[in-house]
């Protein structure tokens, strides 16, 4: 004979999956046990996380071209920051927050740069961390995503193309936009084309909101891979008045907080060929430097 046994109904857990979450880049209504947002594809665990913590976390955005470190940038500052640097410490809100540092340091361990960041939302690397200051008694939420060079620039040329990304930029607190300087070096104009579209671009979003003849967001301009470039370290606002001109007068006049910065990952990079893909960079040794100082002006800023 078959024994019966009465289970208890949970009807909290049924009556929670009920509410729908809204997520927190793009506030569209989700259903409670959907992994990525239906509308942007951003992770549903940073309305989860921000619910549980009970703060709105404040959204920092790193932009750049395609190759213009931002992944490195990103992953490199996220494992400086989780030591004990006795200025900035960074603690990572849920083990999601720790894939793009992880994949990053491995990959430099294998003298690898990290794989391209692929242009599909669902497949970006987020991060959610508590950032403390050492002069400051209460910490900071952040987010900070690592975002596909050409999405990008495919949502500044046609807004609303990445709904992810149009929510985020309009609602981020501060802004890193990193130049590339090896390119900027060999001549190319791409850098301050594209620098110059995110100038308008922000400013522009901004002037909807206050109507000012300046934008209040910071925003820190970094010239990544400056290692191969001894005097954008000693004065890189000095080096982008010489070599990124337009950009420099863009910035002055659009915004009134803002940094130039030099940064740079690998104190030597080699090439070796690949197979129908030409000569690759590899990194052959790491020497990290102005990888904080940026982010540590933009957090005090903010």
């Amino acid at each position: 004979m078959t024994k019966r046994v009465l289970v208890p109904m949970e009807s909290y857990r049924l009556a929670e999956a009920a509410v729908p979450l809204s997520c927190y880049i793009c506030g569209v209504d989700n259903s409670y046990s959907t992994e990525l947002c239906r509308h942007c594809g951003a992770p549903l665990a940073l309305s989860h996380q921000a619910r549980t913590q009970g703060v709105r976390p404040q959204m920092l955005a790193v932009l750049g071209t395609a190759a213009a470190g931002k992944t490195v940038y990103l992953g490199m500052l996220l494992d400086m920051l989780t030591r004990q640097n006795g200025r900035v410490q960074v603690l990572a809100r849920g083990a999601f927050s720790i894939t793009l540092q992880q994949r990053t340091m491995m990959a430099l361990a294998k003298c690898q740069f990290p794989e391209k960041t692929p242009n599909e939302p669902d497949r970006w690397n987020w991060v959610h961390c508590q950032a403390k200051l050492n002069n400051k008694k209460e910490p900071m939420e952040l987010i900070m995503p690592d975002m596909a060079g050409e999405a990008i620039l495919e949502e500044i040329d046609h807004p609303n193309a990445y709904p992810a990304i149009h929510s985020f930029l309009d609602k981020c607190s501060a802004v890193i936009l990193l130049a590339d300087t090896d390119r900027i070096e060999r001549g190319g104009a791409e850098q301050n084309y594209f620098l110059m579209k995110l100038i308008t671009y922000l400013s522009e979003k901004d002037g909807r909101r206050n109507k000012s003849k300046k934008s209040t967001r910071p925003v820190a301009i970094v010239f990544s891979k400056a290692d191969r470039c001894e005097p954008c370290f000693d004065n890189p606002e000095l080096y982008a008045k010489e070599k990124t001109p337009n950009l420099w007068q863009q910035v002055q006049q659009r915004f009134e907080n803002y940094g130039f910065f030099a940064s740079g990952v690998a104190g030597a990079v080699g090439f070796r060929e690949e197979p129908g893909e030409g000569p690759l960079a590899v990194p052959l040794r790491i020497e990290p430097r102005g990888i904080v100082e940026p982010f540590e002006w933009l957090v005090r800023k903010v």
